[in-house]
C-alpha cells in the first residue's frame, strides 16, 4: 500500500476540500494593509471567477461605510453571476445590528465570531458559556429571519481544546442542532503543530460526525499550511486561506501552497485554477502593496529560475532538476539565472533562447565576463545578454531603434510634474508633453502619447517596479531600477543603473522598447 494510500485508511481526508479565501477581511489585517472598495471589487472577482475559490470572506460588518460600499458592489457582482451565496462577511454576536448591516449590503452569509475558549468568554466578554450560547441563538434566530445563512466562527477554538474541551463541547453541543451551516476551528494565536491540530480534529469530527469544519490557521510558528493540512487529513471539510499568505501578525495560510500540497501530496480534489495562482498573487501584491518573497514558494520571483550552472546541465541532458511543480502549471516558465555560479549551461540557455549561436570558445569568454559581473555584485538579465555579447566579442552594438533625444522633467511644490520627451523611433523623431503623478510617470505618459497619436501602437503595460540602493545612506549611491513589463503574451524585465533614480527608470525603459521594437519588426 502506497504513502497516500495508508494515510487515507487512517485518516478521514474527505474527497473535496473547500477553500475560503480571507484575503479582503483577514488578509487586510495585516499592518500597513487598507484596500479601497474597487480594490476588493477587483480582487473579489478574480477570486470568484478567475480562480474559483468556493468562497470569499470580504469584509468585517460595521467597519465603515468604504467597506460597506465594498461589500455591496461585491454582493451586486456576485449574484449577476450566480454567487451571491458564496460571498461571506464577518458578524458579531450583537442582537440584530450585524446581521441588518450584512442585509443593507445585500450579502447572505454571515460569519459569525463566537467565543471558543472559556478564558475568552470569561476575559472579554465577562459571561457564561450558557449566557454567551443564549446570545448566540438569539443571533441565528434572527438572521434565519432575515434570510441570512450563518457559519460560526469559533474563536480561538486552539487554546479552548487545549485548556477546556469540555467548554468547547458544551457550546458545540447546544449550537450543532440549531441552523449553523458550517463551524469555523480557529487557531487564532498560532499556537497549535499538526499533531495537535490531527488530535483535535480527530476528536471532533469523532463527536460531531455530521457536522461540517473548517480550519482557520494562523502562522506564527511557521505552521500554518502544515497545520492545514493536518485539519484536512483528520476529516476537515474547509480550508481558510489568503493570497500570499497575507493575515494579522505572520499572516495566514498562503492559498497557493495550499492547493499544490492538497493536490500533489495528498490527491484531494478542490475547484482552484491553478494557471492563475500567480495572477491573483500579482494582484494582490499591488494593492497589498507588501512585496512577495523572491523565495516564496509557488509565486516568488526566484522559484523557477536555476541558478546553479549544475542544475541547468542537468535540465539539458535528461531534465534531472524538475519536479511536479512545473512552472507552465501555473502559467509561468523556468528561467535560467546569469552570475557568478551560472555557468555555461545557463548561458546556452539564455543563449538559445535569444537565438544567438556562439562557438564553444565564444561562450567561454562570455562565460568569463558575467562571473566577473557577479563577483562584482552586478545584476544581469537576460536583456542584457546581447550588449556582453557584443562588447566581448568586439561586435557592434546592437542598433538602437529608439533613441532619446532629449527629454526634461520638471516638478514643483503643489503641483503635478510635467515631462517634454523626444524621442527618435526607426530614423523618425517624435515629441509630446505630459503631467503624471511623479516624474517618471509624466515621462511614460508623453511617451504613451507618442505610441498611441502619432504611431497608432500600443504601449507595453509596466507589470512590476523595484528600485534597490545599496546600504550606507550615500546619497550618491547607484540607484538600480528593474522593471517588468508586458505586451500581449510577451513578457521582459529590464535594468537601468544610475545615481538618478528617475534616469535609472528611464534607461530601463529605453532598452524595453528597443526590445520591443526588435520583436515588431
Amino acid at each position: 500500500m502506497g504513502t497516500t494510500e495508508q494515510i487515507n485508511t487512517y485518516t478521514r481526508i474527505p474527497p473535496f476540500i473547500e477553500i475560503m479565501d480571507s484575503t479582503l477581511r483577514d488578509g487586510e489585517q495585516t499592518n500597513g494593509v487598507s484596500f479601497l472598495p474597487h480594490e476588493k471589487l477587483m480582487i473579489a472577482k478574480m477570486l470568484l471567477s478567475g480562480i474559483d475559490v468556493d468562497r470569499v470572506e470580504v469584509a468585517s460588518a460595521r467597519v465603515s461605510e468604504g467597506e460597506k460600499d465594498a461589500v455591496t458592489m461585491i454582493c451586486r457582482y456576485a449574484s449577476k453571476i450566480g454567487k451571491l451565496r458564496k460571498v461571506e462577511v464577518l458578524g458579531f454576536v450583537d442582537g440584530t445590528i450585524s446581521v441588518d448591516w450584512i442585509a443593507s449590503c445585500g450579502c447572505k452569509v454571515m460569519n459569525l465570531l463566537a467565543k471558543g475558549s472559556l478564558k475568552h468568554c470569561n476575559g472579554q466578554l465577562n459571561k457564561t458559556v450558557k449566557e454567551h450560547i443564549r446570545d448566540i441563538e438569539g443571533v441565528l434566530e434572527y438572521a434565519g429571519q432575515q434570510g441570512i445563512d450563518v457559519n460560526l466562527y469559533l474563536e480561538d477554538w486552539s487554546n479552548g481544546m487545549k485548556d477546556n474541551p469540555e467548554y468547547v463541547y458544551e457550546m458545540l453541543d447546544s449550537l450543532t442542532t440549531k441552523n449553523v451551516k458550517r463551524f469555523m476551528l480557529t487557531d487564532t494565536l498560532g499556537v497549535l503543530n499538526p499533531l495537535q491540530v490531527v488530535e483535535y480534529m480527530r476528536k471532533m469530527v469523532k463527536r460531531y460526525p455530521n457536522t461540517h469544519f473548517d480550519f482557520h490557521a494562523h502562522n506564527d510558528y511557521d505552521l500554518a499550511v502544515s497545520n492545514s493540512l493536518a485539519a484536512a487529513l483528520s476529516g476537515a471539510k474547509g480550508l481558510h486561506v489568503t493570497v500570499n499568505g497575507l493575515g494579522e501578525r505572520c499572516g495566514n495560510a498562503p492559498l497557493a501552497s495550499v492547493q499544490v500540497i492538497l493536490k500533489d501530496q495528498f490527491h484531494a480534489k478542490t475547484s482552484i485554477r491553478e494557471e492563475r495562482l500567480n495572477d491573483i498573487s500579482r494582484l494582490v501584491e499591488g494593492y497589498s502593496g507588501i512585496a512577495i518573497a523572491p523565495n516564496q514558494p509557488i509565486v516568488g520571483e526566484n522559484v523557477f529560475t536555476q541558478v546553479a550552472g549544475v542544475h541547468a546541465d542537468g535540465d539539458n541532458k535528461a531534465n534531472l532538476y524538475s519536479n511536479a511543480l512545473v512552472p507552465e502549471r501555473f502559467g509561468r516558465k523556468r528561467e535560467y539565472a546569469l552570475g557568478k555560479t551560472s555557468g555555461r549551461a545557463n548561458i546556452d540557455k539564455n543563449l538559445r533562447e535569444l537565438g544567438l549561436e556562439l562557438t564553444a570558445e565564444q561562450t567561454l569568454k562570455v562565460t568569463q565576463r558575467i562571473t566577473e559581473l557577479g563577483d562584482r555584485k552586478k545584476f544581469v538579465t537576460q536583456e542584457d545578454l546581447p550588449y556582453i555579447v557584443s562588447d566581448v566579442l568586439k561586435h557592434n552594438v546592437p542598433e538602437e531603434k529608439v533613441r532619446l533625444v532629449s527629454y526634461m522633467v520638471s516638478s514643483a511644490y503643489g503641483l503635478k510634474p510635467v515631462a517634454s520627451v523626444k524621442v527618435e523611433i526607426n530614423g523618425n523623431q517624435y515629441e509630446a508633453e505630459a503631467m503624471g503623478d511623479g516624474q517618471y510617470d509624466a515621462f511614460v505618459k508623453a511617451l504613451r502619447k507618442i505610441y498611441k497619436n502619432s504611431l497608432n501602437r500600443t504601449f507595453p503595460i509596466l507589470a512590476n517596479y523595484s528600485v534597490s540602493i545599496p546600504p550606507g545612506g550615500r546619497t550618491d549611491a547607484l540607484v538600480q531600477t528593474v522593471i517588468t513589463w508586458r505586451n500581449a503574451d510577451k513578457v521582459i524585465k529590464t535594468r537601468g543603473l544610475d545615481a538618478d533614480q528617475t534616469e535609472s527608470a528611464i534607461k530601463a525603459t529605453l532598452k524595453m522598447l528597443n526590445i520591443f521594437e526588435d520583436i515588431n519588426t
